[in-house]
């Protein structure tokens, strides 16, 4: 393997970077595809580096080269996707309403991500959260202070708990897929936009926005 490469750690292991960028279609962006797949649909333990190998024609000692574990090599994507949602997300505390709707947004949109999600929660349950995740929510809940400080936000509620409310209103369909199925096919758009609505309508009455584009 061309290049140095450096640790980083996400709470379960190491995770390997490589410090030269990689090539496009390179045997790494191949193997973190196949892993995103494959993790999405069978979960961590039941994931198969050797089908991850094949899936990304290369070998199981390549796949190992470059993460030295299934888990590792898991950690990797969810840190990747959790920077994923984020930019397509952009949290807004002064305007939670559209937030919770991006959310609905993306994750109705991208179902096999959010699944890639819940395995981890799932199989890494009582080991806490990794350190992107933390990071994510420590971040997150700053911006939520702050804007409470600036008054654009009611202090008397505690940052994680506006975190957590208005993230499980936002998913709440995206994580009912077979309900949402139940539409039928030509009015499933229809339906899912109603149910956005209602999203968005509920995270307003508990934090109205005050339209403010400050999102530092």
């Amino acid at each position: 393997m061309s290049g140095g490469r450096q640790t980083k750690q996400f709470g379960f292991g190491r995770i390997w970077r490589m410090t030269t960028p990689p090539r496009a279609d390179s045997t790494r962006d191949r193997i973190l595809e196949a892993g995103k797949a494959e993790f999405a649909q069978y979960g961590i333990a039941g994931a198969r580096v050797d089908r991850i190998a094949k899936s990304a024609k290369t070998s199981k000692e390549r796949v190992y080269a470059y993460f030295r574990s299934k888990e590792e090599l898991y950690r990797f994507i969810a840190a990747q996707e959790l920077d994923a949602v984020a930019e397509a997300t952009r949290m807004d505390p002064t305007d939670l309403p559209g937030y919770a709707g991006r959310v609905h947004d993306y994750f109705t949109a991208h179902r096999d991500n959010l699944r890639l999600m819940r395995w981890g929660q799932l199989e890494f349950a009582g080991i806490g959260p990794d350190d992107a995740t933390r990071g994510t929510v420590t971040r997150k809940s700053r911006q939520i202070r702050r804007a409470q400080r600036e008054g654009h936000l009611d202090p008397s509620w505690d940052p994680l708990d506006i975190l957590m409310f208005v993230n499980q209103l936002a998913m709440a369909w995206a994580d009912q897929p077979d309900l949402a199925e139940t539409a039928a096919p030509q009015a499933r758009a229809a339906f899912l936009s109603e149910r956005r609505a209602a999203i968005v309508a509920a995270v307003e009455r508990l934090f109205p926005a005050t339209h403010s584009t400050d999102t530092d």
